[in-house]
């Protein structure tokens, strides 16, 4: 008598890396996603921060490359968090996780997987635009400053899968997060992540959803320091309680638009 052939079992922790490996590379072959998340950042701070004649000036703890290196890690990881989260929404809206429940994927696993699919995805702008940085010029006082401004970026990035979310849940549709992610180029511009503002525009960028999370990410090199429009300019510095109540505030913004799409999606 024989028995049957049997498949193991695989555990739930083998069926989450599996789903995170593919998740990550069906993500990073997708060129058009793929371009503005890990190449355009990289190509802004060629553009900003080598090109320019003003890079290798001291700014803070490390030089003007290096403050355009952080801005643009910033950018490329807010533009990661904001499209997984978005798609994740989308992709629960359209059934996919039900589908993916079929293959032994917890519901939890799903999540969490998503959840380490947006760090990852945040992470790598990050460490593309640093080595091309560390490649072209920028340098910080010491290293202890690379480590703690990576750091950073991506910690500021994290409030903005709410973003994502939230335009995901309230327009159910992957042209909403693509509006949401072009969205963040305004931002970006009063954010003071592609030149320093000054005057009204800089009044105005304090309220925009950018500021702090870009003031934040620099501070381990300018301690709060406001870059000049021009040469010879008065030097001003912000407080971090301004930072901290901008991320603070946008933070409940996003959280309570996620909280309306979520009841609409419902009441429907």
């Amino acid at each position: 008598m024989t028995t049957p052939l049997t498949t193991p079992r695989k555990s739930q922790a083998e069926i989450l890396f599996r789903f995170v490996a593919w998740e990550f590379w069906r993500n990073f072959r997708m060129l058009d996603a793929t371009f503005f998340v890990l190449v355009l950042p990289a190509a802004m701070y060629l553009m900003f921060g080598v090109a320019m004649d003003q890079g290798e000036m001291p700014a803070g703890y490390g030089n003007v490359s290096a403050y355009v290196m952080t801005s643009m890690a910033v950018y490329g990881a807010v533009i990661a968090t904001t499209a997984m989260a978005g798609s994740a929404a989308v992709e629960r809206t359209m059934g996919w996780g039900r589908q993916l429940n079929m293959t032994g994927l917890t519901e939890g696993n799903y999540i969490l997987g998503k959840m380490l699919m947006a760090l990852l995805m945040a992470i790598s702008p990050i460490l593309i635009v640093y080595i091309v940085g560390a490649m072209t010029g920028a340098t910080f006082d010491s290293f202890t400053h690379w480590l703690t401004s990576a750091a950073l970026c991506v910690a500021v990035a994290v409030p903005f899968s709410l973003y994502g979310l939230a335009f995901a849940l309230l327009f159910r549709s992957e042209t909403a997060v693509s509006a949401a992610s072009g969205f963040l180029v305004l931002f970006a511009f009063f954010g003071n992540l592609f030149i320093p503002l000054g005057g009204v525009l800089l009044d105005i960028g304090k309220f925009t959803p950018l500021y702090g999370p870009a003031m934040l990410a620099r501070w381990p090199q300018t301690e709060g320091m406001l870059i000049p429009m021009e040469p010879g300019a008065a030097v001003e510095f912000e407080s971090m309680w301004v930072l901290l109540a901008n991320i603070g505030a946008w933070t409940a913004i996003f959280a309570l638009l996620c909280v309306l799409g979520s009841r609409r999606r419902t009441a429907r």
